[in-house]
């Protein structure tokens, strides 16, 4: 890009050299395995905790680096530039489900979970998601009453990234449900808990190595501890996190974007038609510049929301933005630099087809765009 990165010191480059090293060593010779049965093996979350490539932003007290977030940004871009985007279950895990636990779980919770989950050696979840309720928190149907000791959960969950390989799932519940979203809780489940159930590992149309899958409590007894911060507090929690989990989804949307200019401008200078190179023609250069012009934009607007939320500046309403419009824009590069591709661009073989089929969900997940721009449009003067 024509525009200079200063986001970056030369540690954070040498970071995501060696976490290229991990993939080409690790990944990318297992990765169509992976795609086949539908999730990636828990031997690769252990090699990933010896690497210190998760949970690296938690403290070290807590089995972490005590990185910067600049450090999960490189986390976030790499495996996209890589072409294995269907890492993000091992990024949930350790930017999305540990700093629930670090910014509300009790120490004990924190000296429980964490440092196992920096290892490898536990998988997180966190299960927002129901058949009835997705980008509507406020909606859920999973209740969970008080008992002495105990909150008995009840409902059930989908969509859940890590669903099926998980040890610990964040769970998202209605303690008072009476009250809407001032009576939504936390829970930390361990799924070893008598009445948790997995149900089947979900197939989709992208993401194919990526565990999702269905979660089902039958009158859980859920210790009162394993609440995170306060009863009734969760839905706040979650209106202050979810920032940067849409900046998380933006992060990679434009690395994707990136990476599929660079493999459809290298296919196009190797693919030759009516006797010259693709690239030769007024048609695909304009396209690619296009895209280039665009993402360019996209790469200068998030790098500023990265650096604001490392100052602790980032509001909801800049998230909101940067997710949707760098998820909007990454399918309709992707769909561009896939048609220059021809015929091989819906070749699964082909990066491009895989980053293709990935990159729809981005869309709708962590809140779908139209969710986006509602809460967008709240701020208008």
């Amino acid at each position: 890009m024509s525009i200079p990165r200063t986001l970056f010191a030369e540690e954070h480059f040498q970071f995501a050299e060696s976490l290229d090293r991990f993939i080409a060593l690790e990944v990318a010779p297992h990765y169509e395995r992976y795609e086949e049965q539908g999730f990636i093996d828990r031997e690769l979350w252990l090699k990933a905790g010896a690497a210190g490539f998760l949970c690296s932003s938690m403290p070290e007290e807590y089995g972490g680096a005590g990185a910067d977030k600049r450090y999960s940004v490189v986390l976030f871009e790499q495996p996209a530039r890589n072409a294995v985007q269907n890492l993000i279950g091992l990024l949930l895990h350790s930017e999305i489900v540990a700093p629930y636990l670090l910014h509300y779980g009790s120490e004990a919770l924190k000296r429980q979970y964490l440092p196992a989950m920096a290892r490898g050696e536990m998988i997180g979840a966190i299960a927002m998601t129901e058949p009835a309720a997705g980008s509507d928190l406020q909606g859920i149907r999973a209740t969970a009453v008080r008992d002495g000791g105990h909150y008995v959960l009840s409902g059930s969950k989908t969509f859940i990234t890590n669903g099926s390989l998980c040890d610990l799932v964040i769970v998202v519940a209605k303690t008072d449900p009476g009250k809407g979203a001032k009576g939504i809780s936390l829970l930390v489940v361990d799924t070893t808990m008598p009445g948790f159930t997995k149900g089947k590992r979900l197939k989709k149309i992208g993401m194919k190595a990526q565990d999702t899958g269905e979660l089902f409590f039958d009158d859980v007894r859920v210790p009162v501890g394993n609440l995170l911060g306060d009863e009734n507090l969760g839905f706040a929690y979650l209106m202050q996190e979810l920032p940067w989990e849409r900046l998380q989804i933006a992060i990679s949307a434009v690395a994707q974007a990136e990476a599929a200019i660079g493999w459809a401008s290298r296919y196009c200078r190797e693919r030759k038609a009516f006797g010259q190179e693709i690239m030769n023609f007024q048609n695909t250069r304009f396209t690619l510049a296009e895209a280039m012009t665009e993402v360019q934009i996209a790469r200068v607007f998030v790098d500023r929301c990265i650096e604001l939320h490392i100052k602790g500046e980032l509001d909801a309403t800049a998230a909101s933005m940067a997710k949707y419009w760098c998820t909007e824009l990454q399918s309709k590069v992707l769909d561009a630099c896939l048609q220059l591709h021809g015929g091989y661009g819906y070749m699964w073989e082909y990066p491009i087809a895989r980053a293709w089929a990935d990159a729809r969900v981005a869309r709708i997940y962590g809140g779908s765009n139209e969710i986006m721009k509602e809460l967008i449009a709240r701020q208008l003067p």
